[in-house]
């Protein structure tokens, strides 16, 4: 099925829809709500999407498709593996700092939305993996399992974007990535000559 592009109108209020979203949630309000907010009528809505869980996940992918490119806009200007991650990382707390505790609650409680957040981790895992890889080639790691390595810093990037990290460590997504990246910069870079990593 080919996605339709959206017209102008169409893109300005999904913009408008993700900034409600990102700042108060979205569980609690109504279709009728969103359309008053937005100054529309519910059928322009239903012409974004046929539902609120539908419109729901359609914002919400809005949100990580954006986020995603935005990120890989500041890797693409890192220099080596090391940097790449790290680039990664700092973007990735930057645009969940761009989320509030109730978007990020309301995302993880409802099943549409929390399928978005899974496959984004999933994405991020992956994505460490290859940063991995390359850094072993380019001998700045050590040689690690990647793929072993990547899937437990994607449970880690799944457990901030639901909320359940930082409220159990009771730190800022943005603390809890940059830690993140300090745990897997430390622990992959290889020893320098004539060091004994014991």
């Amino acid at each position: 099925m080919t996605r339709r592009t959206p017209t102008a109108r169409q893109a300005a209020l999904l913009e408008e829809l993700l900034g409600i979203f990102l700042t108060e949630g979205f569980a609690a309000a109504t279709l009728d709500d969103f359309a008053a907010r937005l100054r529309c009528s519910k059928s322009t809505l239903y012409a974004l999407a046929p539902s609120k869980e539908q419109l729901a996940r359609k914002v919400v992918g809005h949100f990580f498709r954006c986020a995603t490119e935005r990120v890989e806009k500041r890797v693409a200007l890192a220099d080596n593996a090391r940097d790449r991650i790290a680039a990664y990382l700092d973007g990735a707390a930057t645009e969940m700092a761009l989320a509030s505790p109730e978007f990020t609650a309301d995302v993880a409680a409802f099943a549409p939305t929390r399928a978005v957040y899974e496959r984004n981790a999933k994405a991020a895992a992956e994505r460490i993996g290859e940063f991995i890889r390359d850094g072993v080639t380019e001998g700045l790691f050590r040689d690690v399992h990647a793929n072993l390595v990547a899937e437990m810093a994607g449970w880690i990037i799944e457990g901030i974007q639901t909320g359940v990290l930082g409220k159990r460590a009771r730190v800022s997504d943005g603390a809890a990535f940059t830690a993140l990246a300090d745990l897997l910069l430390v622990g992959l870079t290889r020893p320098a000559a004539g060091i004994d990593p014991a």
